[in-house]
């Protein structure tokens, strides 16, 4: 009998259970098997067993590592659908006048907001549709499970890009479908809709549920936890530094459930000298969903682990994955947040 058959017959009849490592009951079960070899060949035929036996437990290792891998291979911060649906997010990222490196794209490639959203959805089960051209909205927006914004400026204007604005018509059309149900997620700029917005786009600031004021340097700033039980914030500590581009606001919605509030103490710039203020939260636009973020200028806060789990916090919750608890507490854990300057 060839060495190596009789080895495998071993382990596939069971007569050497693999987690047998005794050399004498290995050569005791291979006699059984494979009759009265001289010794030269039972060394052979132990020798081969043994490398079977190593190879089936790296498998099986390998399997298994594989399995707790797909057990956690989901992105922290993420909950998926409980009836396994896989969603479609449109993410539209059109500037007017400045526009963030993040969502600028270079030789018609995605841009780096794109990319890395793009690649969290697929880890997530979510797709995702990008656009920079202001008539989608015109269009059927039933296809897309939510929204998600990066916008700059007024989107009535024409851009260097020669992206096609907004039309107030698209604006309108967006701020029914939020209060119909339709989940948004509002990302850094999305508070700004220009200087002197129009009825419809102040009608969009007031949805997102704050106003882009100023912003001075970038600096890094401490992050208050104030709503710990929200998705995507377990395991955070109850507060957290971070560099990036910080932005005052003013005009806060009353109804608004902070989950971070920017303590400005120690920031270089006029505007920032005012007690905390909101800067991530969750709040009800008529039946829809509504988070949003002032995190996401710079590029490494876009591959920052915990940005990225309280962005896909905010996301799954959005689109009711998950639920939590948002009564307004702005009152209770920002009660200065309208004072613009000490």
């Amino acid at each position: 009998m060839n060495p190596r058959t009789a080895a495998n017959l071993a382990i596939a009849d069971n007569t050497v259970p693999e987690t047998q490592s005794n050399g004498l009951s290995l050569h005791s079960a291979l006699t059984r098997r494979s009759g009265r070899l001289p010794y030269s060949q039972r060394v052979s035929l132990f020798s081969h067993l043994i490398g079977d036996i190593a190879m089936k437990r790296r498998e099986m290792l390998l399997t298994t590592g594989a399995a707790v891998l797909g057990l956690s291979g989901l992105p922290c911060g993420w909950a998926a659908a409980a009836e396994k649906k896989k969603h479609r997010l449109l993410y539209f990222t059109r500037s007017v006048g400045y526009e963030h490196s993040v969502v600028s794209r270079k030789g018609g490639q995605p841009s780096h907001s794109e990319r890395i959203l793009g690649e969290l959805g697929k880890k997530a089960g979510f797709e995702l549709e990008c656009t920079e051209d202001g008539r989608v909205f015109d269009g059927d927006l039933d296809p897309y499970d939510a929204i998600a914004l990066y916008n700059c400026g007024d989107m009535t204007q024409p851009n260097e890009r020669n992206n096609p604005p907004m039309t107030p018509k698209g604006a309108q059309r967006l701020l029914e479908a939020v209060a119909a149900g339709k989940p948004l997620v509002a990302i850094h700029s999305a508070c700004y809709w220009g200087d002197k917005p129009g009825p419809e786009f102040q009608r969009c600031v007031a949805m997102v549920g704050a106003q882009f004021v100023s912003h001075g340097e970038q600096q890094e700033t401490t992050m208050q936890v104030t709503s710990p039980g929200f998705p995507g914030l377990k395991g955070l500590p109850e507060s957290f530094r971070l560099l990036d581009e910080w932005y005052a606001m003013k005009n806060f919605a009353k109804d608004m459930h902070v989950i971070l509030a920017e303590d400005s103490e120690g920031m270089k710039g006029q505007m920032y000298q005012r007690p905390p203020f909101p800067s991530t939260w969750a709040r009800r636009q008529g039946k829809g969903r509504v988070f949003y973020t002032a995190m996401g200028h710079r590029e490494d806060v876009w591959t920052n682990r915990t940005f990225q789990q309280i962005l896909l916090g905010g996301i799954a919750w959005a689109l009711g994955n998950v639920e939590a608890e948002i009564a307004p507490n702005i009152d209770k854990v920002t009660p200065q947040a309208e004072q613009l300057q000490r």
